[in-house]
């Protein structure tokens, strides 16, 4: 791979990249724990150290018909909405909701599908503002883990009123659509990482310590086998599907990770990035 210019680009046997940080997990002993919530005294938001990595970031769009949740862990997929009170946390679940599970539905062939969280973000916001939108993600993560992804999915039975053993005993996944609610995506653009090249020492389980539990997700160390994907440009028409956990374990990407990265080629007077992720957990049969 030779970069063909200053600006950041790269020219790869796929087509171009662009050449950008993202920032992983600096290897550790110990396990690292992160607050959403400002911690009690003397004790850091987070631990462990960050290392910005220089990677090529793939453009998706020549390859895209040959990604999906089955062989990469994610898609770019068309999704258009009317829905427009992103500022609205109850119209949101009461009006957007509906529309993302019955895409999620069709697009997965799930038998059924429950939309349980989202997070509104702006690249404008610094960690998370009074509204409750939030600053993009920049830690390359995973959502779950091969332990909390079960837990999450029993959890949000449970308070859908299902029987757990029921949809438990079949296959099912916790998949997140992500869409730009404004477009196109220049500043902060999210990088998807290629599930097949993730080796099983690169994934760390990290503690996620919010005011009334513990969660777990995956932080990353870097491999230089990872493949990383992004969408310049993204539109509000498009969105990613992005598995976060899969029961399957002969599945050929059980989740993948991802992160917001910033591109070299970002304009100096781009509007902030502004995106929702909806989180599902889907439901195949049991």
């Amino acid at each position: 791979m030779a970069a063909t210019s200053t600006e950041g680009m790269a020219q790869t046997a796929e087509g171009t990249a662009v050449t950008a940080p993202l920032v992983y997990l600096k290897p550790m002993a110990g396990r690292p724990r992160s607050y959403t919530y400002e911690p009690p005294p003397g004790v850091p938001w987070r631990t462990g150290e960050d290392a910005a990595v220089p990677v090529a970031v793939r453009d998706l769009r020549p390859v895209a018909r040959d990604v999906s949740l089955d062989t990469h862990g994610f898609a770019l997929v068309p999704f258009t909405t009317s829905f427009a009170r992103f500022e609205d946390a109850a119209a949101i679940k009461r009006d957007y909701y509906p529309e993302v599970t019955d895409f999620v539905r069709r697009a997965t062939g799930a038998a059924r599908v429950i939309a349980f969280d989202h997070n509104v973000r702006s690249s404008g916001v610094r960690g998370r503002a009074p509204s409750g939108v939030r600053e993009p993600a920049k830690r390359v993560h995973a959502d779950f883990t091969l332990a909390s992804g079960p837990k999450r999915a029993r959890a949000e039975l449970e308070a859908a009123g299902e029987d757990p053993s029921r949809w438990l005993a079949g296959r099912y996944q916790l998949v997140n659509l992500w869409r730009p609610i404004v477009g196109p995506v220049r500043a902060m653009p999210l990088a998807m990482l290629d599930g097949r090249t993730i080796a099983a020492g690169d994934l760390v389980l990290t503690d996620l310590v919010h005011p009334n539990r513990t969660g777990e997700i995956y932080s990353l160390v870097h491999n230089a086998a990872h493949r990383w994907y992004y969408v310049p440009a993204m539109r509000a028409d498009e969105a990613f599907l992005i598995k976060c956990y899969d029961s399957d374990p002969a599945a050929p990407v059980r989740l993948a990770p991802h992160g917001a990265f910033e591109d070299p080629r970002t304009p100096p007077d781009a509007p902030p990035r502004q995106s929702i992720e909806v989180r599902t957990l889907v439901l195949f049969g049991g």
